[in-house]
């Protein structure tokens, strides 16, 4: 019934008088198009006056393309291909008010292009139905609380950073530092039903290494992978995008908990970017228009838990040269219901992942684990603040045990908490993810309390306690003669 009722409403939306134009300027990645009355957002066809046109090399019949602004009384176009071969009076054909994805249990295991077109060689994908790629919003009071944990697979983030079902969180971090990785280990072992990867403006090169080595064939099994590389259009980067999240709606709709993976939201926003200015948008911060940054929170707010089900999003988000404050870094983090930061230091390091615990943070930790797992990660995380406090003084000698007792326990627990924030990037978790990381935590607290109670026996033999002697008594070996001096 809800499939015949989204046919029904894209029926309503259906142009009933096909709308044409004509090409009048090309300029940069955007074209003019005169006398095409179609609204922003509409789907539309190039198509050549002399029969085809050279697109990448081949020749073609037509190119789509959306409008995506207006000059004056003429639309601006934006093809969904490259502008080469395209010239001053090709037609120009609206097809679409609302773009549309296909979607469908018949997507799991495979990889797509944004235009929901299969590109992994298997064939044509079948029973698939049309869904919006722009819904209506999800109300706030239809979004129930966030009370479940959801198992990643990683244990650093399961055991210190919670994550629960419909929650949303950036992954910070510069270029090489493990962040695919990171996120195709979680693909691969999360206690999700579905994953839905989106890999917006990845190298060519990237992909099938993804889908095959990092992924996996068990992780392919139950995921949908949505591509467009670098070396696309930024419309085919910024459907990508959007795909993938309406993609994680359908399978959220039918009851199942979906792990959203995007990587990565600086590369949508760069999309979003390239084709604001191309259509007229003057640049603000950085060159960025302001469409970039009304469209990023409609983006990220449409993962969460429903009635229905739940969408977990990890967006990783690329920041130059380090820089937190980037703004689509800093706008990310404002919207987000969390953030792993990945540090190069780690990574230099041979940690992996290379989480930076203190930096990070979960907002819905506490909701989703109970109070003995609150005291754990709290105790542990205190513990790896401390020892980044004294780790410079250890590697030049300038520290001597016994000044502190946080660092002094932070120092001898160092390797027992490596065991539980580092593993190896091919390790697989026995059982159900969350659970095998909270028994590692409590078998770590046991080994924190017993390392404070041998450095408390430690420092009592050390410095053993003196009886309290009565006033004016002299001191044992000490003579009055001794004393008097």
């Amino acid at each position: 019934m809800a499939v015949l009722e989204a046919q029904i409403g894209l029926l309503e939306e259906a142009t009933t008088l096909e709308l044409r134009g004509s090409v009048v300027e090309v300029s940069g990645l955007a074209l003019r198009v005169a006398g095409l009355p179609a609204a922003v957002g509409t789907t539309v066809r190039i198509e050549p006056t002399s029969g085809v046109i050279a697109s990448g090399g081949a020749e073609v019949p037509s190119v789509p393309g959306e409008v995506v602004g207006f000059s004056g009384s003429r639309a601006v176009v934006m093809p969904f291909d490259e502008t080469a071969g395209i010239r001053a009076g090709d037609r120009v054909v609206a097809e679409q008010p609302a773009p549309c994805v296909c979607v469908g249990n018949g997507l799991i295991g495979r990889v797509i292009d944004p235009m929901g077109r299969p590109v992994d060689g298997l064939g044509p994908i079948v029973e698939l139905s049309p869904r919006r790629l722009d819904p209506s919003p999800v109300g706030p009071m239809q979004r129930p609380p966030l009370d479940t944990a959801l198992g990643t697979g990683v244990r650093a983030i399961d055991a210190l950073l919670p994550v629960g079902r419909g929650q949303r969180l950036g992954v910070f971090s510069g270029p090489g530092v493990g962040k695919s990785t990171l996120l195709g280990t979680m693909a691969r072992q999360t206690s999700a039903d579905v994953s839905v990867i989106a890999m917006v403006g990845e190298r060519g090169r990237e992909v099938r290494e993804f889908v095959e080595r990092t992924l996996g064939p068990e992780g392919l099994a139950r995921s949908v992978v949505v591509v467009a590389t670098g070396d696309e259009s930024p419309l085919r980067r910024v459907r990508c995008a959007l795909s993938a999240t309406t993609i994680a709606e359908h399978f959220r709709d039918a009851g199942l908990d979906v792990l959203l993976i995007m990587d990565s939201v600086t590369r949508f926003a760069q999309a979003k970017r390239q084709a604001g200015l191309a259509g007229g948008e003057p640049p603000a911060t950085r060159g960025y228009p302001p469409s970039v940054f009304a469209a990023l929170p409609r983006l990220l707010e449409r993962t969460g838990r429903t009635e229905r089900g739940s969408i977990t999003g990890f967006y990783s988000v690329l920041v130059e040269g380090d820089d937190m404050d980037d703004p689509v870094a800093d706008a990310c983090r404002g919207i987000l219901d969390g953030h792993v930061v990945l540090s190069r230091r780690l990574a230099e390091a041979g940690h992996f992942p290379a989480i930076d615990v203190p930096k990070s943070i979960s907002r819905v930790a506490d909701d989703v684990t109970d109070l003995d797992h609150q005291r754990a990660r709290r105790q542990v995380g205190k513990l790896i603040a401390a020892y980044e406090e004294v780790e410079d003084l250890l590697n030049v000698g300038a520290y001597a045990p016994g000044s502190n007792p946080d660092y002094d326990l932070a120092i001898a627990c160092k390797p027992a908490i490596d065991q539980l924030v580092q593993q190896g990037r091919s390790e697989t978790l026995d059982g159900e993810p969350g659970r095998q990381s909270r028994a590692m935590l409590g078998a770590l607290v046991e080994r924190i309390a017993a390392a404070e109670r041998e450095l408390a026996a430690a420092q009592g033999r050390a410095n053993p306690a003196s009886p309290a002697k009565p006033a004016g008594s002299p001191r044992r070996g000490v003579t009055r003669r001794e004393g008097g001096r």
